[in-house]
């Protein structure tokens, strides 16, 4: 662990004649990595937001439930029986008919022992193929949030480890300029006057 004294502020613009050119080119580095890392994530992150956020509305907004029948009694007990069921929902295949008038059929997730025929709630795309319920326009905002967040350090951590590649191949070159240096005058440090 190095020593160091007190902190001062933007010590790598401060004028000092022990100041090299490698100490130079690092400061600018220093300054140019974080500008970067800044802007890279802020505006992957914002961006990858956006467009998670405007595509979850568009499924808002073209995904509709229509209303199906179930093909098959659903398996399970009902609840309420007094039987044992092993789960409240269970998979059962429903058929519906899409706006155009075409026919559809796809697995549903029902309550356990539901009779054939039972209506139930079936979400579809423009086409009528079965799909998901939509988010919430909060749960898309948490979900947006979420992801633009890991796209912005994701991509935040591409200029910052390629300006650490940079700062450690200038700490080694200053390294092996200090050794240069070294072996030229360490061996005078014993002599004295005589």
């Amino acid at each position: 662990m190095a020593l160091r004294g007190p902190q001062v502020w933007l010590w790598r613009w401060r004028r000092n004649p022990l100041k090299r050119r490698a100490d130079r080119i690092e400061a600018w580095v220093v300054l140019g990595v974080w500008t970067l890392t800044l802007l890279t994530g802020t505006l992957a992150g914002t961006t990858v937001s956006r467009s998670v956020e405007d595509g979850l509305a568009r499924e808002r907004a073209e995904w509709r439930p229509v209303v199906g029948r179930l093909a098959e009694r659903a398996p399970g007990t009902p609840a309420g029986t007094g039987g044992a069921s092993r789960a409240d929902r269970v998979w059962a295949r429903a058929n519906w008919t899409a706006a155009d008038g075409s026919a559809h059929s796809g697995q549903l997730r029902v309550p356990a022992g539901s009779a054939a025929g039972t209506p139930v709630t079936v979400w579809t795309d423009r086409e009528g193929r079965q799909v998901t319920r939509p988010v919430t326009a909060a749960q898309a905002r948490v979900r947006a949030g979420l992801v633009g967040t890991a796209a912005g350090l994701g991509a935040a951590a591409v200029p910052f480890v390629a300006g650490r590649a940079v700062r450690d191949r200038l700490e080694r070159r200053r390294i092996d300029q200090w050794d240069v240096e070294w072996s030229r005058f360490g061996p005078m440090w014993g002599r004295t006057a005589g």
